[in-house]
């Protein structure tokens, strides 16, 4: 692969495969790509889905003009990667639309929900939460965020910020 925009194509082209293969249609999993196309699965537990409900709905009371939306995929240069929540501008969603799907345009907020301690699957490590927030932000995020198992909010941009800019208001704990 020659350049990160063909790389971000060659990867929406397998997960374009991937959606239409009819034994991959119903995984309980939180599904992504790795950098060489390969299926990265992840189990959901309740407690996460619960945390990812209230930043939902947190973002919903703090981030008007624009939607959340839950299990995003955004297309990078690394696989298919799907933040648990992301929040994008009315204008951005347009814009994200013209990419293809998944897109290569990140929505302003990306936000991952790590698992508690107790259901940890290993597949989230620190090392894969600054990945995945660079490759992000690389791909237009102007926020990301990270909830721990714990329920801690934390914010980053350029680094790492004491609430978010976007979502005024928005709690560093759930």
């Amino acid at each position: 692969m020659s350049s990160t925009a063909s790389q971000a194509e060659e990867h929406q082209n397998r997960w374009d495969k991937l959606c239409r293969d009819p034994n991959l249609s119903d995984l309980p999993y939180k599904t992504e790509t790795n950098r060489r196309g390969q299926l990265i699965l992840t189990p959901i537990s309740l407690s996460r889905s619960t945390r990812m409900s209230s930043v939902v709905r947190g973002l919903d009371s703090c981030a008007p003009g624009g939607r959340s939306l839950p299990s995003f995929a955004i297309a990078t240069p690394a696989g298919v990667k799907v933040p648990d929540v992301v929040w994008a501008s009315d204008d951005r969603l347009v814009e994200m639309k013209k990419t293809g799907d998944p897109t290569t345009l990140a929505p302003e907020i990306c936000i991952e929900v790590v698992p508690e301690s107790n259901d940890w699957s290993g597949s989230n490590d620190w090392e894969e939460m600054e990945e995945k927030r660079e490759l992000y932000r690389e791909a237009g995020a102007k926020e990301v965020w990270v909830v721990d198992g714990e329920g801690d909010v934390r914010f980053f941009a350029d680094g790492e910020l004491e609430e978010s800019r976007l979502a005024e208001g928005f709690p560093n704990e759930l």
